[in-house]
């Protein structure tokens, strides 16, 4: 028999594309807010976190799952910095009921969580041992969540990623520039902003790894190079052929965002790559992986 896995945010990018991966050989469901879309014929459960709290633990309970995974987070960073009630609930009370409900049941909780718990001043990659000290109020509160759900149990796993893309719609980075320059409108990344972009692809068959070694604990699981957004959407450009002159390269003090961003926040996976024994893509071959996609799929 399949064991069970809940993916909580299973019509995101990174719940669905695990979806995908997983059908064949577990028990899925899915939960979802406001898309609902069959995956493979499976159903999604409709599950308003922020209006009934109840909802997720209630289905924790009936369903036993041996793995839940935890997607759901606000995307908006500069939401958080200006609501914090909105932020706490998501983040840190309702990531505290899901951790005890699946400590309840025995289920494995998988976290996904985000390269902002680091203040981004190293001039370095940040490997999972470096000290923590988020400058935003969503690093504060998926850190919060971080140690809530380690603590309620051994067997759980955190995992930091970053820039999560794909050939994907929900993609936001990608199909905001892909988009925007196959209509010949100027688009404005940011210069100084650095981080580990991860091929969604990659998180998807490094979780099911970690389920199918048993692995717990805190991992870093990003791609291998540390870039800003500007080179990042030059080289979808180059690979796209789209006109690179329509990207404009911004600096945060002139395209001003509420919540203060940090410079740098690159990571080092070496540790779950040699655990997992795996390795994640650097940007070039990240991009060439859904180039391709594209393609199989433009010429349908």
């Amino acid at each position: 028999m399949n064991p069970t896995l809940l993916v909580i945010g299973g019509s995101g990018l990174v719940g669905s594309t695990i979806i995908e991966s997983a059908y064949k050989n577990y028990n899925i469901h899915y939960t979802y807010n406001k898309v609902n879309s069959k995956i493979h014929g499976i159903d999604g459960i409709h599950v308003d976190l922020m209006k009934d709290r109840n909802q997720i633990t209630s289905l924790i309970k009936t369903l036993e799952p041996d793995i839940t995974i935890h997607t759901a987070a606000h995307p908006n960073v500069d939401l958080c910095e200006t609501n914090h009630i909105d932020a706490d609930l998501l983040h840190i009370d309702i990531s505290k009921d899901i951790a005890v409900s699946c400590n309840n049941v025995k289920s494995k909780l998988i976290y996904i969580s985000t390269d902002a718990v680091f203040p981004g001043k190293m001039n370095k990659k940040y490997a999972e041992i470096d000290n923590t000290n988020p400058i935003n109020y969503y690093g504060k509160t998926k850190l919060q969540a971080e140690k809530i759900i380690l603590n309620e149990s051994t067997e759980n796993v955190i995992l930091r990623s970053a820039v999560i893309y794909g050939w994907n719609p929900r993609s936001r980075f990608t199909s905001w520039i892909i988009d925007t320059l196959s209509k010949n409108k100027i688009v404005d990344p940011f210069l100084d902003q650095y981080n580990t972009p991860t091929l969604v692809d990659d998180l998807s068959n490094a979780i099911l790894k970690i389920i199918e070694l048993n692995l717990s604990g805190l991992y870093h699981a990003t791609g291998k190079t540390c870039i800003n957004r500007y080179e990042f959407a030059k080289k979808l450009a180059d690979k796209f052929n789209l006109n690179k002159d329509l990207i404009k390269s911004v600096t945060s003090k002139e395209k001003k965002q509420f919540a203060p961003r940090p410079i740098s926040t690159c990571l080092n996976s070496e540790q779950l790559e040699k655990d997992i024994s795996f390795n994640f893509k650097n940007i070039d071959e990240g991009i060439n992986y859904i180039h391709k996609k594209f393609l199989s799929t433009s010429s349908k």
